[in-house]
């Protein structure tokens, strides 16, 4: 069989496929979802190299660009993300000065290119956002309003169910923790996240932002006995016990 270059609708289909596929390799290296480790540098680094790639190839094609932009400015925050002993660190928790100033510099300088351009695609948004988080020079500078109204704009394009999730929480940061509770109770009928850790943590939190801490706890609990990542189950459990030992219900906590 002969190898060609597909050309057309069939091209772009093929590299939505193509594009897909290296986020989810640069999200499983920079995420792990199981296992022992916070995150898997040669999958991450592996990602962005493929992108650069990519980029190379089809220099203007703006998901492409998009894609490489979000990486950068993701990955830009890898080295403030684990602790001394190998623990998460959320974001808002973030030692910035960490944060890789030179990749910042570059995924900023990219989606400024090609926002402009013409039609703007998913992989650009979230790059939007990840700009947005990286240029606070503190989490409680972080621009939240702007970041609702991008995921609003991402949500029109795509029906992902995280999203939905992201766009709570945003919304939550802006509104109030009650407006991200009664997002989460619509997300609560999708197939899609039935069961995923992430929907409780997130309620977990949005209690904890409300004062619930008795509610708070229990969510964080259903979240850590969900998750097949050692760190996150630990960062889990750390935050039900933060909240009062007294509230934690023990023999839960012992199991893992």
């Amino acid at each position: 069989m002969q190898f060609r270059v597909p050309n057309g609708g069939d091209q772009t289909k093929r590299l939505g496929a193509v594009l897909h596929v290296l986020y989810l390799i640069f999200n499983e290296g920079y995420a792990a979802s199981s296992g022992e480790s916070v995150q898997r540098n040669d999958l991450a680094n592996e990602g962005i190299r493929l992108a650069r790639l990519m980029r190379t190839l089809m220099p203007h094609d703006l998901e492409v660009a998009g894609l490489l932009a979000l990486m950068l400015l993701t990955d830009a925050r890898r080295s403030a993300r684990i602790g001394p002993q190998g623990q998460m660190i959320p974001l808002d928790k973030q030692e910035r000065i960490l944060w890789d100033r030179g990749q910042i510099a570059e995924g900023v300088a990219l989606i400024s290119a090609v926002l402009p351009k013409g039609s703007v695609g998913p992989y650009q948004i979230q790059a939007a956002i990840a700009a947005v988080h990286d240029e606070a020079a503190r989490s409680e500078d972080t621009d939240w309003p702007q970041i609702l109204a991008l995921y609003s704009l991402l949500q029109r394009m795509s029906d992902n169910p995280m999203v939905r999730l992201n766009h709570a929480v945003a919304a939550a940061m802006v509104h109030g923790p009650a407006t991200g509770l009664e997002l989460l109770g619509k997300l609560d009928a999708d197939e899609r996240l039935k069961g995923h850790h992430r929907l409780e943590a997130v309620r977990g939190h949005f209690k904890e932002m409300a004062g619930d801490s008795r509610g708070a706890v229990a969510s964080y609990l259903s979240a850590a006995s969900r998750t097949a990542s050692l760190p996150e189950r630990n960062f889990l459990l750390e935050q039900a016990a933060k909240l009062g030992p007294e509230l934690s219900d023990e023999s839960s906590l012992a199991r893992w």
